[in-house]
């Protein structure tokens, strides 16, 4: 029964959302504002969250943000605000999917199977990576290479488990600081041209015709879909 959590400070869409969803055969938990949020976040372990914007103790893109920083699953931004600059900010804090208020049950339904099912696959998928040269195995932290196993030390396998994880999505920079080293490392960017030239000469990884990973220049890095 998959566990969705709801942020909002309006009573009435609360209810709404929980009717709608309980018939379907959710678990719906409520928080009415942002501290309640964080601790149900914490406490529930939901398996997708619907996050209001306008709550009255925080704002909801901060809360998205301190959300990040522990929940891996699903956020849907569900809010009045509809210009196209918050939007982008929302997505650009984690944020996986935007509905803007007033919303049909119908469509906010469908949205959150999506996200339910994508969810299912990657964890699916994550469990070994495979190209028949490379070779992860994410649960044993084991990588190989050509059949010959490779080590790496934390911090570089934890990059490495990072960009393999999301093939074909660019990460930017500040988001695998803030993940590898901490918030207070977001501007060391140097940090990760140092860790990511040491994955590249141990994967035998050309930047100039890169197999693995791609940079994108002051912005990210990309590891690169098996052809």
């Amino acid at each position: 029964m998959p566990k969705i959590l709801v942020i909002d400070d309006e009573p009435q869409i609360r209810k709404f959302i929980s009717i709608s969803f309980a018939s379907q055969g959710y678990e719906i938990v409520e928080a009415g504002n942002a501290a309640e949020g964080l601790e149900k976040a914490v406490a529930t372990t939901p398996d997708v969250i619907i996050l209001d914007l306008g709550l009255p103790d925080m704002d909801g893109q901060e809360l998205l943000q301190a959300l990040r920083a522990f929940f891996k699953g699903s956020i849907l931004i569900l809010s009045v605000r509809d210009s196209e600059s918050q939007i982008v900010r929302a997505l650009d804090n984690g944020a996986n999917d935007y509905i803007v208020k007033p919303f049909g049950v119908r469509e906010l339904m469908a949205r959150i199977r999506a996200q339910i099912r994508a969810a299912d696959r990657e964890a699916a998928s994550l469990n070994i990576f495979d190209d028949g040269h490379l070779y992860i195995d994410f649960e044993q932290h084991l990588v190989k290479l050509a059949g010959t196993r490779i080590h790496l030390s934390p911090k570089e396998y934890q990059l490495l488990a990072l960009l393999a994880s999301h093939p074909g999505r660019l990460i930017t920079q500040q988001f695998l600081l803030n993940e590898i080293w901490g918030k207070s490392h977001k501007e060391d960017t140097h940090y990760l041209r140092i860790f990511v030239g040491k994955l590249r000469q141990k994967l035998g990884d050309d930047p100039a015709q890169p197999r693995y990973i791609e940079t994108e220049a002051g912005i990210g890095y990309r590891f690169c879909r098996p052809a």
